[in-house]
């Protein structure tokens, strides 16, 4: 019953989302949706960003093992980086109505920014993907109790993910996010009132965690365990904000105001729904001591989807598999999308001057597919866990992407110099530190990236230029900075080869 529930919610969203492909007639209705989502399904969508393997199976799994400080990143650096979003991009860039941060960055910079941030991005998201298909196999192994191995598990999730995320992009992704964050949201507390019927109650699970010292979140006084905690914040926090796939996300909304209020709303509802598989793995430590403290040790990831297959009855089995399909399919797709376009868009259209819409839209979908096996073959070959992959995918974007994109749109002095050399010194030496030092250091890599990479934009902006400031079509006056001015009081721009009217 329980493999046949699962084969059937596969079948019903895989029609969902191909019924979502025959609305998509262009490059933007499948890479923004059209930019005409309402709040509801704006609110859905970037809820549904990062509920996915992380929140379910990362996170639950830390916290059962580090408690609070051990989460720092996610849920509370994940959802501070959604609202903190939502309003950079509904206040700066909606207006520009560009498919792509890359888009930005070549208005603001020139082409050599948006190719290198670009690709910074690009790779970025080889972890976090991997990290969402390997949960999928997960899933499929612990279903069919073995008989679907995890390498096949993971090959039909990215199958199945990749069939209507290539024909709907991210129209299929925003209404299939809609439908599946109901489920989630439903299956995770039907389960969690189960489990709390298990343990006596909510309140002896969060008062034996709280004796656990579970619930203390601040580290202690030491300088290199401060430094840590603040540096697994700020990556997610600061380091997921130049992020296509939440770019994406807010910029489909139907107006600012909806992008700005949506992301809020979805960010305050992630932030609280993560503490739901929280407490149901948690709660398992209180059920069966002996057991789960095992599966701690050995692979703390199976706590969760154990005590629901040996503790819930089968209608409570489906229910949970089929929130957890939810919550990582709608967060695979999307981030699987999100690359995709940018590498089409920012690295490939250039090759293809004069490219119609139609053709840019099949360029888009093969990209897709590449992306696709890319992500496939490093899932396959990587033993890192779901939390490990998610948290180190944006380091690279917080060394190399966050200063360009903040000070491009709020500092006027800002330069293409200074853009280079925050981009490759703070890539540079987060990579030195890294492979040199590693986590033994009393600062954290992408910490001393991030300084390096501000240092670099404030020099590079003050000292005598050397780089070309932007192509004239793309400069307002002599200032690039106004570009953003300009596009706030509706004049056109160019984005790829296609005209943009605001």
């Amino acid at each position: 019953m329980l493999v046949w529930f699962v084969v059937i919610y596969l079948v019903a969203s895989i029609g969902i989302g191909l019924y979502a492909a025959t609305r998509v007639h262009n490059a933007k209705d499948f890479a923004v949706a059209g930019r005409r989502l309402p709040m509801p399904v704006v609110t859905a969508t970037v809820f549904a960003t990062w509920f996915g393997a992380e929140a379910v199976f990362g996170v639950s799994a830390t916290f059962v093992k580090d408690g609070l400080r051990g989460v720092v990143a996610d849920p509370f650096g994940a959802s501070m980086c959604l609202i903190i979003a939502g309003v950079f991009y509904g206040t700066k860039l909606y207006k520009l109505n560009v498919l792509t941060l890359g888009d930005f960055f070549r208005m603001r910079y020139n082409r050599t920014v948006e190719v290198l941030i670009t690709l910074c991005i690009v790779i970025s998201y080889l972890g976090w993907v991997s990290a969402q298909i390997k949960a999928l196999g997960l899933v499929f192994n612990v279903v069919t109790d073995g008989a679907v191995s995890q390498p096949a598990g993971m090959i039909l999730g990215a199958a199945i993910v990749l069939t209507y995320t290539t024909f709907g992009g991210m129209l299929s992704v925003a209404i299939l996010d809609f439908v599946q964050m109901s489920v989630v949201m439903g299956g995770m507390l039907y389960i969690a009132y189960l489990i709390s019927g298990l343990t006596g109650g909510v309140d002896v699970v969060v008062n034996h965690a709280a004796a656990a010292g579970k619930l203390d979140f601040f580290p202690r006084a030491s300088a290199a365990e401060w430094l840590a905690f603040l540096a697994a914040w700020l990556t997610m926090m600061l380091g997921s904000i130049p992020q296509q796939d939440v770019f994406q996300r807010v910029t489909s909304a139907k107006s600012a105001k909806v992008a700005i209020y949506g992301s809020v709303l979805g960010g305050v509802l992630y932030f609280a729904f993560c503490f739901v598989p929280m407490f149901i793995a948690y709660s398992a430590t209180l059920i069966d001591p002996g057991l789960f403290n095992g599966l701690i040790e050995a692979d703390s990831q199976l706590v969760l989807p154990t005590l629901v297959l040996q503790h819930t009855p089968v209608f409570a089995q489906a229910i949970f598999f089929g929130a957890v399909l939810a919550a990582i399919m709608s967060c695979s797709s999307a981030t699987l999308l999100a690359p995709s376009v940018a590498f089409s868009e920012n690295i490939l259209r250039a090759f293809y001057p004069g490219i119609s819409d139609r053709a840019f839209l099949r360029m888009m979908r093969f990209t897709i597919v590449c992306f696709a096996c890319t992500v496939l073959v490093f899932a396959l070959n990587t033993n890192a866990s779901i939390f490990k992959m998610v948290e180190n995918a944006y380091k690279i974007t917080l060394a190399g992407a966050f200063v360009p994109l903040f000070f491009g749109a709020f500092w006027r002095r800002a330069t293409t110099q200074g853009a280079l050399a925050a981009s490759i010194g703070g890539i540079s030496s987060w990579l030195l530190v890294e492979l040199l030092v590693g986590e033994a250091g009393l600062v954290p890599p992408q910490l001393i990236g991030l300084g390096v990479s501000m240092l670099g934009m404030v020099a590079g902006s003050l000292l005598p230029q050397r780089v070309g400031r932007p192509a004239p079509h793309l400069q307002h006056g002599s200032d690039p900075h106004a570009v953003l001015h300009h596009a706030a009081a509706g004049e056109t721009h160019h984005v790829g080869s296609q005209p943009h009217r605001h």
